[in-house]
C-alpha cells in the first residue's frame, strides 16, 4: 500500500489497483463559511484525471452541501481566485500537483452561506440529524466580546462573523446592542404572532407624511421583513430603537419586558391614531382588538345585596407568585388566577358604607373577568420588595403553566346585566388587585402619557378615544394555547431575557436568544417553571440567580380567527416594493463586504521631507489586486507628499517599525499585485510598509532580504562630539575587517585605525576588535547601532573601559534632558527674610535693597563666567564635555543651540570644576547681617514660601513618591563619587570579547542602605546634614540653558531652564548645580517631579540618583527650606467631628525623628496663629493619626516620633481642639466616638467621645448609659459603617445597622474596634420610631437624600441606576431650556 503525505505531515494510505495506476491528487479543503467548521478540514484523494466539476460534486457530498451553493478557491497561494465549478478540465490541467498537498478554501457563493443538503425525509435544514443531536440554546447564553445585559453571560463560540451565517432553523436572530435582550425577546414574540405581523404588513407608510427614520410602525415593518426574508444569522435593531428616539446610551439601560410591552403598545396606538383618517380603523385599534380585555371591580353589600362596580380594561393580567406575608407560593397559573378573582370581605374597622343601607356594613370586594382578549398576556410578578432589608428581590418559586389554558371558569358573563348595580367612583373600592385602563403594573395614572413612558410632545392632547365594543366570548370557546414564554435569568439586580416561542407553522418550539435561534423541546419549556434546590427563607437573597418564566402569551383557539403567516407571494404591493429595496441594500452590503474581505490593511510610515522630518504613520487600505505602482500612488496621496517631492522619487519598501529595519525593496515588481507581495489578505501583518523618498539627483539603494541595517555614529575625540547616524547595510556573514571597510567607504575614515563599538542594548558596549569574527557572532541583528572612531590618538593604547572613547559613550548613553521651571522671585523676599532674622523691619528693608543688588551682581558675574567657559569648551577645550548629537534615540536629539543662534543664552558645564560653595559663600557675604544672614541659617523658612502639593490635594495627599519614582538601585550615591581609576573585567568574561557594563562599573563598591531609617528620611551616612557629599566627588555631566515654554505656561515672570544631565547624578549634586539659576542655596529650595496628570510630588532623598527620570520629564522648583536628615514633611488637618465637613486642611509643617509630640505641638502653635488664626493653648488640643478621613490613634505628649510613632514622608495628622482637659493618659485606653440615635424624634445627636480603660463591651454600655441616662438593660449599640463620620440616613439606621451584637469584647468580629476613632451609634430599645404619614416620610426622604448627597455618603441601596423607559413620538427627547 502506497502512502501520501497528509496535512499533518503524516503518511496516509493510498489504495492502488495496479502498479500502473495514474497519479492521485490530495486535496485538503477548509470550510470558511461557518465559525464552527473553520478549524475542520475535509481530505479528498482523487485521481489526477478528475474534472473540476466532479471535484465540486465530491466536496458537496463530503461537506453535506448542495452543489452550486458554494465556491472553492486556492488556499495557500497569492492567487485567491475561485475555481470554475462547471469546468471539465482535469485537476492536473487546473494546477493541482499530484503527490503533494493541495490546499483549498470552501467559501460563500455571492456572499450567501451554502445550503445544507436535504436528509432522507426531505426536510431542508435538518442535516440528517434528529432533535436530540441538534444544538439547543435554552437558558442564558454567554456572549464573548459583546456586552450583554449582564456580565455573567458571554459566549466563547460567538463572533461577529457568525452574524453572516443564518441559523439552521431558518429563523433570524437579533443582535444585542449591549443590554437590549428585553427588547429582542418582545420583538421576536410580536414577529411570531401571525395576526400582529399580518396587520403590520397591511399598513402602508406614506413617506411624504412622515420621516421614515422616526416612524415606529415603518421601522417595525422593515425589521419584520428582514426577519422573514434575510439570509443573515442576525440583524441589527438600531433602526427600531432610533425610531423610539433613543440614543446609544439607551442600549446600556436594561428595562422590564412587561414595561416595554405596555409603553411600545401605547406608542404604536398613538402613531396609528395620528394617521387614522388615512388608514383603516382596524389598524388604528389593532392593539385593543388583539390584547385588550375587560373586568369588573365591584363591592357587594352583604346585608342588602347592593353592589357598586366599575368596568376596567386591561392588556395583561399580573399574577402574584407568593401572597404578601405568606410562606407558600402558588403552584400553578390556575391557582394564581383563582386567587386573582377571589373576593375579600370588608368587615370590622374596614366596613364599607352602603348607599342603600345608609350605614357601614360588611361587604365583599373583588374582581370578575367580563371579556378575555384574543391574545392573553399573563405577567408572573417575580420582582418584589423586601421591607425588612429594603432590598429589591426576585422570587424564584416554581409556578407551572399549561400548554392549553381554559379560562371558562374565570369569566362572569351575567354581571354586566345585573339590575342591582350602579357605577361607583369611590376610590375606597380600589385595592392592590385593581386593574385600571390598559395598565397592570401599579401605575394608575392612565391619562398621563409621560408616566406611561410616552412623550406626547407632538401628539394630540385629547383624551384617549373610546374602545369599540367587542362582543363577549362564548364561554365554551375559552381555550387558549401557549405560544410564547419570555424568560428572565438572573436576579433583581440584573439579568438576561430570552424568549421561547412556538411556531404556528409547524408547532415546533424555538429558543430566540438574541442572535442565536435553536430548536427546543417541551422539556425545555418545563425547565422555565422555576424553583430552586435547598430550603429557602421567606425572601430570596437580593442576588440569588435563577432562570424562570416571566411573561406568558396565549392565543385563543378559534379556527375562524386563527391566522397564518403571510407568504412572500401574498405580500401587499407596497411590501413587495419594500422587500426589493431591502434586497438591493443587502446585496450592496454583500458587495462591500466582499471588497473588505479582499482589502489588505497595513501600517504605512513615511519620513516626511517637509513636516519637521518627523516619522508619520497612517494605515494603507489597498485591494489585493492593485499593483505596487497603484499602491505607491495611494500612499503618496495618503501621506500628502504632493508638492513636497515628485511621485517618481517615492517607493514602497518592506519595513519593521519595532527594529527600525528596512527589510527589502521591490525592484522590478511595479506591476505585481499587492496581495502577492504581502502574502495575501490577513487580519494583521508581522511587518509594515515605508514610503521612502529621495532627492531627484539621488538613486534608490536596493535592500535585499538577509541584510542587516546598521546606524553608524562617528565619534570625534578632539571635539568630544558624536555625529547623527548614517545608515549602512551589511550581511551577517561579513567579517569585522570587511565591515570596517564598508564603514570606511561611507564615512571616509581610515579602516586601519578604526575602532568600532557595538551597542547591543542599554549599558552594554562591545568593542569589535577580532578581525575574522562575523557580525552574527558579535551579536548583530536586524537593526544595530555602532560608534566608530578613527584617529592617531594615544587613546588607542588605553584599556577600552578607561579610554576617552568609553567615557564619551558612557556619558552619551546616560544623559537625559529635563525641563525645569524656576520659582518667581518676589521683590519683597529678602525684606521678609530680614524681618524674621534681624527683627528690625525698617533697617532690614533698606539694607535688603543693596544686598539684593549684590546677590544679583554675583549671580550675573558667575553666570557670565560660566558662559564664557562653556563657549571655550565648545571651541575645543580638551577638559570640557561635548554636546550631544541630534539623533532620535536616547539623548542624541538634544543638541544645544550654537552661540551665534542664541547670543544671550547662558550655559553651565559641571565638568568645569566650578565651586558652587564659593558662590554660596559670596551670596551669604553679600546678604550681610550678623549671624550669617538669611541663607546661612538652615532653620530659616520663608514666611511666603510656596506650599507643597497639599494645596493641590487638600483632602488627601499621596505619601512621598520618591520610594517609587527614584531609582531601584536605591543607594546609588556612589555613582556621583565613583573612583575614576581603572575597573577590573568581570570574571568569566570571554577573552575574545571586551564588554563593559556601565552599570557594573558604577556600582563597584556600592553600599546598600535601602532598608535603613536614614535612607527613608532622605540621606545616608556619606552625606552631611545639608545633603552634600563628605568625600571628594568628580562631576558628572550637567549642562543648562534658558528656554521659552511653547505652551505659554512660563508667562508671568516664571523662568524655565533646559537641563542636560547625567542621570547617575544624585539629587543633592543636581540641586547644587541648580543653585546659580534658582538664586538660593540648595537647602533653601525644594524639587518637585511633575507627572503627566500635572500632579506634583516632592523628591527628598538626596542620595538617590535621577536614574528613574527619562527624557523630557518636567521638574518644578519651589522656594522653601528643604528637608534635612531625619526630617519629614507633615500635613496637618483639623478634625471637626460635628461639622458637615469634618476634615479641614490647616498647614504644612516639618517633624523630626526623635521629636516628642509635645515639641511638635509647640512648633505648630506659632504657625497656626500666623496662618490659620488659631490661638491655642498647648493643653487645649491633641494630635492623632489620620487615615484617609478617618481619625485614629491619639498621640500622647510624651510619645517620640520614630520610636513610639511610625512616621513617613508626606505624612498626615489630625489636630483636634479639646473641650476640656485631655482624658487620654495611656496607650492602653481606647477613645470611641459615640452618637445617640433617637427614633422617636428621627434624629441623630452630636458626637461625644467616650474613653474606655479596656475593650469590654460591658464598660462601653456603662459609659453610654452614664452619659445618656438610658437604663443599661435597654441600651443597644452598633458600629458605624464606612469612612468617618459614618453618615447614614435616619430612615435606614433603625434597621440597617447590626444592633446589639452578641460579643463581650470590642476587638472581635463583627466589631473589630482595636484603635481610637471608631464610631458607635446607640439607642434606647424601648423607644419606637416616630409615626409618619406618607407625605411626611417623602419629605424626610428628600431632606435626607439632599443631606447625604452633599456629604458624599450613600443614600440607599441601589444596585444600579435605573432610567425611566420612554418612547418619543417626535423622534427624540426635548431638553428643557432651563435645565443645565
Amino acid at each position: 500500500m502506497e502512502m501520501v503525505p497528509s496535512e499533518e505531515n503524516q503518511l496516509v494510505p493510498k489504495e492502488i489497483e495496479n502498479a500502473a495506476e495514474e497519479p492521485r491528487v490530495l486535496c485538503i479543503v477548509q470550510d470558511t463559511t461557518n465559525a464552527k467548521t473553520v478549524n475542520e478540514r475535509l481530505t479528498l484523494n482523487l485521481p489526477a484525471s478528475t474534472t473540476l466539476s466532479k471535484l465540486f460534486e465530491d466536496v458537496a457530498h463530503k461537506a453535506s452541501y448542495v452543489n452550486g451553493t458554494f465556491d472553492l478557491a486556492w488556499g495557500k497561494s497569492g492567487d485567491m481566485g475561485s475555481l470554475d465549478p462547471s469546468s471539465e478540465m482535469s485537476l492536473t490541467e487546473s494546477g493541482f500537483e499530484p503527490g503533494k498537498r493541495n490546499f483549498l478554501q470552501l467559501t460563500d457563493k455571492d456572499g450567501e452561506q451554502p445550503q445544507i443538503a436535504s436528509d432522507e425525509s426531505g426536510t431542508a435544514g435538518s442535516s440528517g440529524l434528529d432533535d436530540s443531536s441538534q444544538e439547543r440554546f435554552i437558558g442564558p447564553l454567554p456572549r464573548d466580546g459583546t456586552v450583554g445585559c449582564s456580565s455573567d453571560y458571554s459566549s466563547p463560540s460567538y463572533s461577529y462573523s457568525s452574524i453572516l451565517n443564518k441559523s439552521d432553523t431558518g429563523y433570524v436572530g437579533l443582535v444585542n446592542q449591549a443590554m437590549t435582550c428585553y427588547l429582542n425577546s418582545l420583538l421576536q414574540t410580536l414577529f411570531m404572532t401571525p395576526e400582529f405581523r399580518n396587520a403590520l404588513y397591511n399598513w402602508e407608510f406614506e413617506e411624504s407624511e412622515e420621516d421614515p427614520v422616526t416612524s415606529i410602525p415603518y421601522q417595525l415593518q422593515r425589521l419584520f421583513l428582514l426577519l422573514q426574508t434575510s439570509k443573515k444569522r442576525a440583524i441589527e435593531t438600531t433602526d427600531v430603537t432610533r425610531s423610539f428616539g433613543w440614543d446609544s446610551s439607551e442600549a446600556w439601560q436594561q428595562h422590564d419586558v412587561q414595561e416595554l410591552c405596555r409603553v411600545m403598545f401605547d406608542a404604536l396606538e398613538q402613531k396609528w391614531k395620528q394617521t387614522e383618517q388615512q388608514f383603516s380603523p382596524l389598524t388604528a385599534d389593532l392593539i385593543n382588538q388583539l390584547y385588550q380585555g375587560k373586568l369588573k371591580d365591584y363591592v357587594r353589600c352583604l346585608e342588602c345585596g347592593y353592589e357598586s362596580w366599575r368596568i376596567d380594561t386591561y392588556l395583561d393580567i399580573p399574577l402574584v407568585i407568593r401572597p404578601f406575608g405568606a410562606s407558600q407560593a402558588y403552584g400553578s397559573v390556575e391557582e394564581a388566577l383563582q386567587a386573582f378573582v377571589q373576593p375579600e370581605t370588608l368587615d370590622g374597622a374596614n366596613q364599607y358604607f352602603c348607599e342603600r343601607c345608609k350605614k357601614k356594613c360588611d361587604a365583599r370586594k373583588g374582581l370578575r373577568f367580563l371579556h378575555f382578549p384574543y391574545l392573553l398576556t399573563l405577567q408572573l410578578k417575580r420582582f418584589d420588595f423586601d421591607y425588612s432589608t429594603m432590598h429589591r428581590i426576585k422570587l424564584n418559586d416554581r409556578m407551572s403553566f399549561p400548554e392549553e389554558l381554559d379560562m371558562g371558569p374565570f369569566i362572569d358573563v351575567e354581571d354586566e346585566k345585573s339590575p342591582q348595580t350602579e357605577s361607583c367612583t369611590d376610590s375606597g373600592a380600589e385595592n392592590e388587585g385593581s386593574c385600571h385602563s390598559d395598565q397592570m403594573s401599579n401605575d394608575f395614572s392612565a391619562d398621563d402619557g409621560v408616566d406611561e413612558g410616552i412623550c406626547l410632545d407632538s401628539a394630540s392632547s385629547t383624551e384617549r378615544a373610546l374602545k369599540p365594543k367587542v362582543p363577549s366570548l362564548n364561554t365554551s370557546s375559552l381555550t387558549f394555547e401557549l405560544f410564547s414564554v419570555m424568560v428572565h435569568s438572573g436576579s433583581a439586580a440584573g439579568g438576561h431575557y430570552y424568549a421561547c416561542i412556538k411556531s404556528f407553522s409547524d408547532g415546533q418550539w424555538y429558543s430566540f436568544n438574541d442572535q442565536h435561534v435553536s430548536k427546543i423541546t417541551q422539556e425545555d419549556i418545563r425547565k422555565t417553571y422555576g424553583g430552586s434546590s435547598g430550603s429557602r427563607g421567606y425572601y430570596s437573597s437580593a442576588f440569588a440567580s435563577s432562570t424562570n418564566a416571566y411573561m406568558l402569551i396565549y392565543r385563543l383557539k378559534d379556527p375562524s380567527r386563527n391566522a397564518k403567516y403571510l407568504d412572500c407571494d401574498d405580500f401587499p404591493e407596497h411590501i413587495k416594493h419594500l422587500v426589493q429595496r431591502e434586497k438591493e441594500s443587502e446585496e450592496q452590503e454583500k458587495r462591500q463586504r466582499e471588497i473588505e474581505r479582499n482589502t489588505c490593511k497595513i501600517k504605512l510610515f513615511c519620513m516626511h521631507p517637509v513636516k519637521m522630518m518627523a516619522m508619520m504613520e497612517n494605515k494603507l487600505d489597498v485591494h489585493k489586486d492593485k499593483t505596487l505602482r497603484e499602491a505607491t500612488e495611494m500612499a503618496y496621496k495618503l501621506m500628502e507628499l504632493d508638492g513636497a517631492v515628485p511621485l517618481d522619487c517615492c517607493r514602497l519598501v518592506k519595513y519593521d517599525e519595532f527594529h527600525e529595519y528596512l527589510e527589502r525593496s521591490y525592484e522590478g515588481e511595479d506591476d505585481t499585485p499587492m496581495g502577492l507581495l504581502l502574502g495575501g489578505v490577513k487580519s494583521s501583518y508581522m511587518f509594515d510598509l515605508l514610503l521612502e523618498t529621495r532627492r531627484p539627483e539621488q538613486v534608490f539603494q536596493p535592500y535585499k532580504p538577509g541584510e542587516v541595517m546598521v546606524k553608524v555614529h562617528v565619534v570625534d575625540l578632539k571635539t568630544h562630539t558624536i555625529t547623527p547616524p548614517v545608515s549602512i547595510r551589511a550581511y551577517l556573514n561579513q567579517s569585522i575587517t570587511e565591515f570596517k571597510q564598508l564603514i570606511a567607504q561611507t564615512t571616509e575614515l581610515s579602516a586601519e585605525t578604526m575602532r568600532v563599538v557595538l551597542e547591543r542594548c542599554y549599558n552594554d558596549l562591545r568593542l569589535l576588535y577580532v578581525p575574522n569574527k562575523t557580525l552574527k557572532a558579535e551579536g548583530f541583528f536586524r537593526s544595530n547601532k555602532v560608534f566608530v572612531e578613527s584617529s592617531e590618538s594615544p587613546d588607542h593604547q588605553v584599556t577600552f573601559t578607561d579610554s576617552l572613547l568609553w567615557k564619551l559613550l558612557d556619558r552619551h548613553g546616560n544623559t537625559i534632558r529635563l525641563f525645569v521651571s524656576l520659582p518667581v522671585q518676589s521683590p519683597g523676599t529678602n525684606r521678609t527674610i530680614c524681618q524674621k532674622v534681624g527683627g528690625d523691619t525698617e533697617e532690614c528693608s533698606e539694607g535688603s535693597k543693596g544686598n539684593r543688588n549684590s546677590v544679583e551682581a554675583i549671580l550675573e558675574e558667575s553666570t557670565e563666567k560660566l558662559k564664557n567657559l562653556s563657549l571655550q569648551q565648545q571651541q575645543g577645550s580638551s577638559t570640557s564635555d561635548s554636546q550631544k548629537s541630534s539623533d532620535t534615540s536616547d539623548f542624541e536629539h538634544i543638541e544645544s543651540p550654537s552661540p551665534s543662534q542664541e547670543p544671550d543664552s547662558s550655559s553651565v558645564s559641571a565638568v568645569v570644576a566650578v565651586d558652587n560653595r564659593e558662590l554660596e559663600n559670596r551670596i551669604r557675604a553679600a546678604s550681610g547681617g550678623s549671624g550669617g544672614g538669611a541663607y546661612s541659617d538652615p532653620e530659616t523658612q520663608f514666611p511666603g514660601e510656596e506650599r507643597s502639593d497639599s494645596e493641590v490635594n487638600n483632602d488627601r495627599s499621596t505619601s512621598s513618591v520618591d520610594s517609587d519614582i527614584l531609582s531601584s538601585s536605591h543607594s546609588s550615591d556612589t555613582l556621583c563619587n565613583a573612583d575614576s581609576g581603572p575597573i577590573q573585567l568581570a570574571n568569566g568574561l570571554d577573552s575574545h570579547s571586551i564588554t563593559s557594563s556601565r552599570r557594573s562599573k558604577a556600582n563597584e563598591g556600592k553600599k546598600e542602605t535601602w532598608d535603613t531609617a536614614e535612607e527613608d528620611s532622605g540621606t545616608d551616612s556619606e552625606y552631611d546634614e545639608n545633603g552634600k557629599s563628605k568625600t571628594e566627588s568628580y562631576y558628572l555631566y550637567f549642562r543648562a540653558e534658558p528656554y521659552a515654554q511653547e505652551d505659554g505656561s512660563g508667562e508671568g515672570g516664571q523662568k524655565c531652564v533646559l537641563v542636560n544631565v547625567d542621570k547617575r547624578i544624585t539629587l543633592s549634586a543636581f540641586k547644587q548645580n541648580l543653585e546659580p539659576f534658582v538664586g538660593v542655596t540648595s537647602t533653601q529650595f525644594k524639587v518637585f517631579r511633575v507627572y503627566a496628570n500635572n500632579q506634583e510630588f516632592e523628591s527628598v532623598r538626596l542620595n538617590e540618583t535621577l536614574s528613574s527620570f527619562s527624557d523630557d520629564n518636567k521638574i518644578t522648583i519651589r522656594l522653601g527650606r528643604a528637608l534635612k536628615k531625619g526630617e519629614y514633611r507633615v500635613k496637618v488637618y483639623q478634625l471637626l467631628v460635628n461639622d458637615a465637613e469634618p476634615c479641614k486642611f490647616l498647614v504644612d509643617t516639618v517633624f523630626a525623628k526623635g521629636m516628642t509630640v509635645k515639641q511638635s505641638k509647640e512648633e505648630l502653635m506659632p504657625q497656626l496663629k500666623d496662618q490659620c488664626k488659631l490661638d491655642l493653648n498647648i493643653d487645649k488640643f491633641r494630635l492623632r493619626k489620620k487615615t484617609w478621613k478617618n481619625p485614629g490613634t491619639v498621640f500622647l505628649d510624651y510619645h517620640v516620633y520614630e520610636e513610639d510613632i511610625n512616621i513617613s514622608s508626606n505624612w498626615e495628622v489630625f489636630l483636634e481642639v479639646l473641650d476640656g482637659p485631655e482624658k487620654m493618659k495611656s496607650m492602653s485606653q481606647l477613645a470611641v466616638l459615640t452618637r445617640r440615635w433617637t427614633p422617636a424624634q428621627m434624629k441623630l445627636e452630636p458626637f461625644q467621645e467616650v474613653v474606655l480603660e479596656s475593650s469590654s463591651v460591658e464598660e462601653l454600655k456603662e459609659k453610654l448609659s452614664e452619659i445618656s441616662g438610658i437604663p443599661l438593660e435597654n441600651l443597644e449599640f452598633a458600629k458605624g459603617r464606612g469612612t468617618f463620620p459614618c453618615d447614614i440616613s435616619v430612615l435606614e439606621i433603625h434597621q440597617d445597622l447590626d444592633w446589639n451584637p452578641k460579643v463581650s469584647t470590642l476587638n472581635v468580629w463583627p466589631l473589630y474596634i482595636c484603635d481610637d476613632g471608631a464610631v458607635v451609634f446607640y439607642r434606647d430599645s424601648t423607644e419606637e420610631p416616630m409615626e409618619q404619614s406618607e407625605d411626611e416620610r417623602n419629605e424626610l426622604m428628600k431632606k435626607e437624600s439632599s443631606r447625604l448627597l452633599k456629604t458624599g455618603h450613600r443614600v440607599s441601596y441601589s444596585p444600579r441606576k435605573e432610567k425611566a423607559l420612554k418612547i418619543y413620538l417626535d423622534g427624540g427627547p426635548v431638553k428643557d431650556p432651563g435645565q443645565d
